[in-house]
């Protein structure tokens, strides 16, 4: 029997992770299944960019995986049992493993506060981003509209609907400050960008109540939004927590430094779904970036394991943030090995053009995983082949 890998997500993690494994572990000894929610591979890190009004590059996951042997299923996962390593699917399948690769990403914190369920929009995801596309659409050029936040998503969001829709008015309520962890260089130019685009910036506010055209504050400030884009931070599925893996109390699945569940060995874990700490002793943030450290440490060490080859261990360490201020306007944050900020920044059309060409580097990666050829050459250590665990 071959050994049977399945992913769980192909987000920028699990997408990179599948192509990666293909195209290093030969077929007659291993079989790889993707298990994603959408038929597409979606660019997060673009979404904000949707929900504005930009059309996005088509990018079908049976274009992106044809001729790596990878097998995919269209389906969403809705509970996982390690100890029988079998994942339940909701058309009511069953899918047996002998190595998972967890990689479910993340979605929005609502922190317990009222009407954002029912109220707010997002852009955590494709499906959400449209729905908020749509009623930006419905506005047309009149309208308020808030989002809720002071960090990277909330950042772009209001200044790419602030630049992509001048008719509309556009406040930003954060319980922080807005930027906060941005060197003074970088801070100045967001401000800066900020009063450009014409958004209003409420710092230190936190909201108590979403309703469905107006926002409470906890100090007693309300605000009429035709529109509420809640940004105020990820959590993870509780499908990991639910699975009897080891979990931090946010439900991260807790990893050791190649990437392996502490409790669970057959079970590995890249994105925003895992705890793992950096290079710098911190762990490291939910973001694009960690999902690319982590895929490969996970795809290095899985390899490692079933070939019998020694692990390659990744550097998990940052060397900035990037966050864009609509289409012609951007910042790279340099920080130091603490993470913390450099004075230094790369701000303007400059950093908006190395961002560019980051999202799309990524986004053709991904895309193109055989990088027109397909090695797996890597065949099977021994001990390796299936356990037998069927999925009953």
């Amino acid at each position: 029997m071959k050994h049977r890998i399945v992913v769980l997500g192909a987000g920028y993690a699990g997408a990179f992770s599948a192509g990666f494994l293909a195209r290093q572990l030969h077929g007659d000894d291993f079989e790889i299944t993707v298990v994603n929610a959408e038929p597409d591979f979606v660019e997060r890190l673009r979404l904000h960019q949707l929900a504005a009004g930009h059309d996005l590059p088509h990018r079908p996951l049976a274009e992106v995986f044809a001729g790596t042997g990878i097998r995919l299923r269209v389906a969403r996962v809705t509970a996982l049992d390690v100890d029988r390593r079998r994942v339940t699917l909701d058309e009511g399948d069953h899918l047996g493993y002998d190595t998972l690769l967890y990689t479910l990403g993340s979605t929005i914190a609502d922190h317990g506060v009222p009407g954002v369920a029912e109220h707010a929009y997002n852009v955590a995801g494709r499906p959400s981003a449209l729905r908020l596309r749509a009623r930006l659409d419905d506005l047309g050029r009149h309208g308020d509209v808030l989002v809720v936040g002071g960090n990277l998503t909330a950042i772009e969001a209001a200044t790419e609907i602030a630049e992509a829709r001048p008719g509309l008015r556009v406040t930003l309520a954060t319980s922080g400050e807005v930027g906060g962890w941005l060197g003074p260089k970088a801070r100045r130019h967001l401000l800066r960008a900020f009063d450009r685009l014409g958004i209003a910036v409420h710092e230190h506010t936190t909201v108590e109540r979403v309703e469905q055209s107006a926002v409470f504050a906890a100090d007693g400030t309300a605000f009429v939004s035709d529109a509420t884009v809640w940004a105020a931070g990820f959590a993870v599925h509780p499908i990991a927590a639910a699975s009897g893996l080891a979990v931090e109390p946010n439900g991260q699945i807790t990893a050791d430094r190649e990437l392996r569940s502490v409790s669970h060995p057959d079970v590995f874990v890249a994105g925003d779904s895992g705890f793992v700490v950096g290079g710098n002793g911190r762990p490291l943030p939910m973001s694009c970036a960690s999902a690319g450290f982590t895929g490969q440490q996970a795809t290095a060490t899985i390899i490692g394991e079933l070939t019998g080859r020694a692990i390659k261990r990744t550097s998990l360490s940052y060397v900035g943030n990037h966050v864009s201020l609509g289409r012609k306007d951007a910042i790279f944050q340099f920080v130091d090995g603490d993470a913390r900020a450099k004075p230094g920044a790369l701000c303007g059309r400059p950093a908006a053009w190395v961002k560019s060409a980051i999202v799309g580097t990524s986004g053709w990666a991904i895309s193109h995983p055989t990088f027109g050829k397909l090695d797996h050459h890597y065949r099977a250590a021994a001990g390796a082949p299936s356990r037998g665990v069927l999925a009953a």
